[in-house]
C-alpha cells in the first residue's frame, strides 16, 4: 500500500512540477501588433476562412498573428511588397523556430527533413518520365501534384515574386524553402489553426503514409491499435494541451503516440515529445534490404541521429509499449518482428539485389530503367510487396504481413522474377558478346546456388524427407478436421 501511494504521489508531483518539460511553450506577446491588426482589417473579410481558423488557434491567444509569421526582409528570396508590408507568402520552419526552436531542431535531424531527396530517386524517374512528360513548366504535372505534395518541392518564383505553379501550393514534409530551410510544419500542423489535436490523429499521417508501397495508415487500421482507436476515440483526450500517454489517456495509441508524443513510463519517468519520427524506430524498411536506422541516417547526413544505435531507439520505444503491455509481450513482439524482417532480407531482399547487380554489370539488360519486365517485377517485389510485409509486421497487421506482403513477394519471385532471370541467362549464354556470355554464366550459377539453399530448394523439388513427412502429417490432420474438400 505504501509503495502504491509513493508511486501515485510521484506521478502527481511529476505532472505539476514538470508539465511542460517535453515541449516548447513558444512566446506569448502582450498584445496583437499594429501590423497584424492592419492585416486583420482586410483578411477578416477577404479570406474569412483563414481569419476564423487563426481565431481558434493558440497563436491567437498568444497574440501571434499574420505579421509575426509572414514578415520578411526586402531582397530575401520570396519576399514581396504587400499593402505597405514586406512579407513572404511561404512560412518556413525557420520562421516557426522564432518561437519553437526545439521542435525545429529535432525535425531537422529526422528523415522527414530529408524527404525532398526522393526527387532524385527511381520513384521520380517513374513520375517524371515513365508516367509523365515534360510539358508542365519543363517538368511533369504528375510529379508536381503527386510526389512533391508529400515529399516537398523546390519552391521557385516568377519575375513578380509569386510562387510558380509547378512548386506551389505545396506542404511536402521535406520542402526546399527559399530561405534555405527544409521542411513544412504545416504538413502536419494544418494552417491556420495549427491544431495539436489534428496533428495527433492518424488520418493526418495518412495523407502520405498509405498506398501500395507504404500503407501504414491501412496497416494501422487493421491492427489492434487502430481498432482500439476507432472504438475509444472519445477517451483519448486528443484536444488536451498536455497529452501524455499514461497520464491523460491509455485507451489507444495513434501514430503520434508511439513515434513522437510524451509518455509517462511505468517507472514514472517522462519520455519527452520529439519531432524526430525516427527516434524510436529500430529498422528502416524503406530500401530493398532493411537496414538499421543509424546506417541510413549516416547516408542522409543526419550527424546526431547517425550516432544513436537501433538498440537505444528500440529501448525508447519499449518504454512506450510497456505503458500498456507487459515486458514479455513487448520482447516477444520484437523477436517476431525481427524474424520476419530477417526472413525477407535473407530469402528475397539480398539475393534480389545481387541478381539485379549481375544483370546491370554484365549488360544483360539495358541501363535504362523500367524498359524491361524484370525491372518492374523486382521493383514491385521490394518496393511494394516487400515493404508491405515489413511495415505490416512492424505494426502488428497480419494480413499485410502475409497476404498483402510475403505472399505477393513469393508469387512474383517464383512465377515471374526467377523464370525471367533464367530466360535472360540462357538467352545470353552463347552470346558473341563476351561480357554478356560471361555474365550469363555467372547469373545461372548464382541462380543454381540460390535454389539449392534450404529456403528455396522446395522450388526445384528438393524438399527434405523430414519436411515432407511433417507437411503430410499436418495435411492429414487438416483433412480429418475439415473433410477432403
Amino acid at each position: 500500500m505504501k509503495k502504491a501511494l509513493t508511486i501515485f504521489l510521484a506521478l502527481i508531483l511529476g505532472v505539476f512540477l514538470f508539465p511542460r518539460s517535453s515541449y516548447s511553450q513558444g512566446k506569448i506577446l502582450p498584445k496583437l501588433s499594429e501590423q497584424t491588426q492592419e492585416c486583420i482589417g482586410c483578411h477578416s473579410t477577404e479570406t474569412t476562412g483563414i481569419y476564423q481558423e487563426w481565431g481558434t488557434s493558440k497563436h491567437y491567444r498568444a497574440n501571434v498573428g499574420c505579421y509575426e509569421c509572414h514578415k520578411a526582409k526586402a531582397g530575401e528570396p520570396g519576399a514581396i511588397e504587400h499593402n505597405g508590408f514586406t512579407i513572404s507568402v511561404i512560412v518556413t520552419p525557420k520562421d516557426c523556430a522564432q518561437c519553437h526552436p526545439n521542435e525545429v531542431q529535432q525535425f531537422e535531424e529526422s528523415h522527414h527533413a530529408k524527404a525532398g531527396l526522393i526527387l532524385g530517386s527511381l520513384d521520380n524517374f517513374l513520375a517524371d518520365i515513365v508516367e509523365g512528360d515534360t510539358n508542365f513548366y519543363g517538368g511533369s504535372a504528375l510529379t508536381a501534384s503527386g510526389c512533391k505534395q508529400c515529399h516537398g518541392s523546390v519552391v521557385k518564383f516568377d519575375k513578380n515574386g509569386n510562387p510558380t505553379p509547378n512548386s506551389w501550393p505545396n506542404t511536402g514534409i521535406g520542402r526546399f524553402n527559399p530561405d534555405g530551410s527544409v521542411g513544412s510544419c504545416t504538413a502536419c500542423h494544418q494552417r491556420h489553426a495549427f491544431s495539436a489535436e489534428q496533428a495527433r490523429r492518424p488520418e493526418t499521417c495518412g495523407k502520405c503514409h498509405l498506398g501500395p508501397d507504404h500503407p501504414q495508415k491501412e496497416i494501422y487500421e487493421e491492427s489492434k491499435h487502430g481498432i482500439a482507436y476507432r472504438a475509444h476515440e472519445k477517451d483519448l483526450n486528443l484536444a488536451s494541451s498536455k497529452w501524455v500517454l499514461g497520464e491523460d489517456y491509455t485507451a489507444a495509441p495513434t501514430c503520434a503516440t508511439c513515434h513522437m508524443s510524451a509518455v509517462r513510463t511505468k517507472d514514472g519517468d517522462l519520455l519527452p515529445v520529439t519531432h524526430d519520427v525516427g527516434a524510436r524506430i529500430s529498422w528502416n524498411n524503406r530500401p530493398p534490404v532493411s537496414v538499421r536506422p543509424e546506417v541510413s541516417d549516416k547516408k542522409l547526413g543526419l550527424k546526431k541521429m547517425s550516432k544513436v544505435s537501433w538498440k537505444v531507439r528500440r529501448e525508447t520505444m519499449k518504454k512506450v509499449c510497456t505503458v500498456c503491455h507487459s515486458e514479455n509481450y513487448v520482447n516477444n513482439f520484437y523477436i517476431q518482428y525481427d524474424g520476419v524482417v530477417n526472413l525477407y532480407n535473407k530469402k528475397f531482399g539480398k539475393p534480389g539485389v545481387k541478381l539485379m547487380k549481375t544483370l546491370y554489370k554484365y549488360k544483360l539488360i539495358t541501363d535504362t530503367k523500367f524498359d524491361e519486365k524484370v525491372e518492374w517485377d523486382w521493383w514491385e517485389i521490394w518496393h511494394h510487396q516487400g515493404r508491405r510485409a515489413r511495415h505490416g509486421v512492424s505494426m502488428m497487421a497480419p494480413d499485410y504481413t502475409h497476404w498483402h506482403g510475403l505472399y505477393e513477394v513469393a508469387k512474383a519471385w517464383y512465377t515471374e522474377f526467377l523464370p525471367e532471370l533464367k530466360e535472360i541467362g540462357e538467352k545470353n549464354l552463347n552470346s558473341k558478346n563476351q561480357t554478356k556470355a560471361k555474365g550469363a554464366k555467372i547469373l545461372l550459377a548464382q541462380l543454381d546456388k540460390l535454389l539449392n539453399t534450404p529456403e528455396h530448394k522446395w522450388y526445384i523439388g528438393k524438399l527434405s524427407p523430414e519436411e515432407k513427412a511433417k507437411r503430410k502429417k499436418a495435411q492429414m490432420e487438416f483433412k480429418k478436421r475439415y473433410g477432403k474438400d
